[in-house]
């Protein structure tokens, strides 16, 4: 399967030919929200033989109105271009929000679309979604602008979840609180962790728990704690239980920058430089200091009895 095609901004030259179907939005998360409009995208082009592709934006708008509090991110360009080209998406482009991107006119959005991707056939957006200066541009105002310039534009409206609607910021928010079983549904797959496996201190092994240290370093944090997780990886079939602590060590020292370690339930295949993934189930407790090693390592057996039992439920 070939690799999504990526873009820094729209390059006229580099572009398929075929015409452009066009889902737009910052899709952090790839959420089931997100997928309504891309997957729109997605089936239009597949029926009409056109492209399947996602305009998106970096960094965040709130980068740029309020750079004392930027929107911490899901995933990063990367791992959004995997769970995209998954969905069945061609190409992806990322156009920089920075200050002239933000004072184009709503009126000129589309023309300015157009004029850097004149095989542009169709829009897909949210129904929520805002655009042009001042985000003063709307739905109605999109499809106005459409038929003027000889585009579709489809509207999916919100999907909602437990009576609420699903969005980026209520997932952020479960995260940041450990609540990962509840972002999962409405993330619409299990949120995880990916990076090669590096060198630890190896303290794990010498109190009996070995575990995999993990080159992860997420812009949103999830909260500090012991979760439940499955880890997979080019060495394995199906993916192994395990229990993780992501957070700062603070009873074997105190970090600056936190650290995810995973002790598999099973003998690991894994070693430094694998790339693995790490899928987080569900959160047992938040991270702890203890008075020494021999409590910490009476915790994590019971982290791990916990985990297990985890297991059984879960099936």
């Amino acid at each position: 399967m070939n690799p999504i095609l990526q873009f820094n901004g729209l390059e006229i030259a580099a572009l398929p030919p075929a015409p452009l179907h066009l889902a737009i939005g910052m899709f952090d998360g790839v959420h089931l929200g997100h997928r309504a409009v891309i997957e729109a995208a997605v089936q239009s082009a597949r029926r009409s033989g056109g492209t399947a592709a996602v305009l998106t934006f970096s960094p965040h708008p709130s980068t740029l109105f309020r750079p004392e509090q930027p929107t911490r991110l899901i995933m990063d360009s990367g791992m959004k271009a995997r769970m995209l080209h998954r969905l069945g998406v061609k190409v992806m482009i990322t156009q920089p929000f920075n200050l002239e991107f933000a004072r184009i006119l709503a009126a000129d959005f589309l023309p300015w679309l157009k004029q850097g991707a004149p095989q542009l056939a169709a829009v897909y957006v949210g129904e929520n979604f805002r655009f042009g200066r001042g985000r003063q541009g709307d739905i109605a105002l999109l499809v106005a602008e459409g038929r003027k310039h000889g585009l579709t534009v489809f509207s999916a409206p919100r999907v909602s979840l437990d009576g609420e609607p699903i969005s980026s910021t209520r997932i952020r928010g479960l995260l940041e609180t450990g609540d990962v079983a509840a972002a999962n549904g409405l993330l619409g797959y299990t949120y995880f962790a990916e990076g090669p496996v590096v060198h630890g201190k190896h303290l794990g092994r010498t109190i009996g728990f070995p575990t995999l240290n993990l080159a992860w370093a997420p812009d949103l944090r999830p909260r500090y704690g012991v979760y439940v997780v499955r880890v997979g990886g080019a060495k394995t079939v199906e993916t192994l239980p395990g229990v993780a602590n992501y957070g700062l060590r603070p009873t074997v020292e105190q970090a600056v920058e936190p650290r995810l370690e995973v002790h598999l339930l099973s003998d690991s295949p894994f070693g430094p430089g694998d790339q693995v993934t790490v899928k987080w189930l569900r959160f047992l407790r938040p991270e702890m200091k203890f008075s020494g090693l021999d409590e910490l390592k009476a915790q994590i057996a019971k982290d791990r009895s916990a985990a297990e039992q985890s297991f059984k439920v879960l099936g």
